[in-house]
């Protein structure tokens, strides 16, 4: 399904509101997510690849508690290649599945000097051609490794583009093909870090806080769930209201 010509032209008030809010100075380096603060600390392509790996299915500060304790280590594709497994399980033990994790961050070590002389590929074909590294890994290291503008999916992307009405898709994969056919361009290098950002801060998985947020005029999420169900207790709350039935049983008098 296309997305309709009132959703791209929103795209770019979107895109400004949650820099300003965001993301101020423009620069992935001032981010707060764990993959934008390794880029601020140390630009290394390596460590945003690993830190991509150990943040599948795991929350971005457990992300990044676990990097941390893995880079003070092991910081080099020769390092995690040649490390006892078992330290690198004791490191990244914050992120989940970090027995497989660790093996695979050492799979990926090894191919990176095989083929590659240490070096991180830095073309989206290479990168997905890697052990463990998917769509959305390739397009972080694009992002935050080197710089070039892609769209890193994950569930806060796909969930907000989702809720917003930027696009109606099913999974993470095709909302990022959506989006690149419909968000210029000049946003693809941020939209990642700010539709993170906003997914966790308002547009939350459980519970989002609708009222805080400046999209609600045309949010999709907003009119067909939040509103109506507020409408629904608003109107439960005021049948229940003790002051309604005394009134009414005054009234009857």
């Amino acid at each position: 399904m296309t997305t309709s010509a009132p959703a791209r032209e929103r795209i770019p008030f979107i895109m400004r509101d949650l820099a300003a809010r965001y993301l101020p100075a423009g620069d992935l380096h001032e981010g707060e997510t764990a993959l934008a603060k390794i880029v601020a600390e140390r630009e290394d392509p390596f460590l945003v690849l690993i830190s991509t790996i150990l943040s599948q299915r795991t929350r971005d500060e457990m992300t990044e508690r676990a990097s941390r304790q893995l880079f003070a280590k092991y910081d080099t594709p020769e390092a995690i290649a040649n490390a006892d497994p078992a330290n690198l399980v004791r490191l990244i033990q914050p992120v989940g599945f970090y027995r497989q994790k660790a093996l695979q961050i050492q799979n990926v070590s090894r191919v990176l000097l095989d083929q590659y002389r240490g070096t991180v590929p830095g073309t989206y074909e290479e990168l997905i051609a890697l052990p463990q590294v998917g769509p959305k890994t390739a397009n972080c290291v694009l992002v935050y490794g080197f710089g070039e503008p892609r769209i890193p999916t994950d569930t806060h992307v796909h969930r907000v583009s989702n809720r917003l009405g930027l696009v109606r898709t099913k999974t993470p994969e095709k909302t990022e093909q959506r989006l690149m056919k419909t968000v210029p361009k000049e946003f693809w290098l941020h939209i990642n870090e700010l539709f993170i950002r906003f997914g966790k801060d308002i547009c939350r998985p459980i519970g989002p806080r609708c009222e805080a947020c400046s999209f609600t005029s045309f949010c999709r999420y907003y009119r067909t769930v939040f509103a109506p169900k507020r409408h629904r207790l608003d109107q439960d709350r005021r049948k229940r209201s003790p002051g309604r039935k005394a009134s009414r049983s005054m009234a009857s008098k």
